[in-house]
């Protein structure tokens, strides 16, 4: 499988398990445009791939996931726009709403791994995750109002992921909380306190995502991504034909024979 060449990421494919290292440790790996267009092409190759990549794990370098965007980088953007043209600014924002809307999206399971700095867009990321694992000790946070700036594009993934109720308050407020304020939220489904214990955390949860069918998990992602965006009808409707689809498939053969014969699916061998 062709990956493209990143400056802003570092890439590692074992088998069916791609890591994504956001690589901007200088800067807390704020985002730029450049990496938002990288991150665009690594989730495009991942919806590609026919579920042969079905896990994504997501990490920042140095010892922080993502401090936000680059402000910098928004800030230099501020002239206005000519006549008819859309305003970068505006551009620039909505880019990374289409992004998150894609990594939310992805066939593949994408688990976040966040320490250090989760803020504003980074915050985001660890919102549109499936699971999201959280040191006790990162430092959580939407800063932006605080700034004078919107949380415009992330703040609808918050209220998707907690509620709007806390998502009021924390948008609100710009208020910092840490793991353990994470887990009680929602936000994230684990904490760890050490890299032996994160490690033995992602192994568990390997072996659990590889022991399902590849293109099961993708269409149940698919039908509970539906809930709240359809009507309950049009849902239920939609997943009777999925569930009709899979069980013409290639993969429940396996799976019932493998549970016949009490051995594991020919998928869970997959490193």
């Amino acid at each position: 499988m062709n990956l493209p060449d990143c400056e802003t990421l570092v890439l590692s494919l074992d088998g069916a398990v791609l890591r994504v290292t956001l690589n901007r440790p200088e800067s807390r790996n704020s985002m730029t445009g450049a990496m938002i267009s990288e991150l665009d092409q690594v989730f495009e190759c991942v919806a590609a791939s026919a579920c042969a990549i079905r896990v994504v794990i997501l990490r920042g370098a140095g010892g922080h996931f993502c401090a936000g965007a680059d402000l910098k980088e928004v800030m230099s953007q501020l002239r206005p726009p000519q006549a008819d043209e859309p305003d970068p600014v505006a551009q620039i924002s909505r880019r990374f709403g289409s992004l998150l809307r894609k990594a939310a999206a992805l066939p593949a399971v994408v688990v976040a791994i966040c320490d250090g700095a989760v803020l504003g867009g980074g915050f985001g990321l660890a919102c549109v995750s499936d699971i999201a694992l959280a040191h006790v000790a990162a430092s959580f946070g939407l800063p932006e109002t605080t700034r004078g700036l919107p949380p415009a594009q992330i703040a609808p993934f918050v209220v998707e992921r907690i509620g709007l109720t806390q998502a009021r308050k924390l948008c609100l407020t710009g208020a910092r909380f840490d793991g353990a304020e994470a887990l009680r939220l929602g936000l994230v489904h684990q904490t760890y306190a050490d890299e032996a214990q994160l490690s033995q955390q992602i192994d568990v949860l390997l072996g659990q995502i590889l022991s399902c069918a590849p293109h099961a998990n993708a269409v149940t992602k698919a039908i509970v991504l539906n809930v709240g965006r359809q009507e309950m009808d049009e849902v239920l409707d939609d997943a009777a034909q999925k569930f009709a689809a899979c069980v013409r498939g290639s993969e429940v053969p396996e799976g019932l024979g493998a549970f016949m014969q009490k051995r594991a699916p020919r998928w869970a061998r997959q490193p």
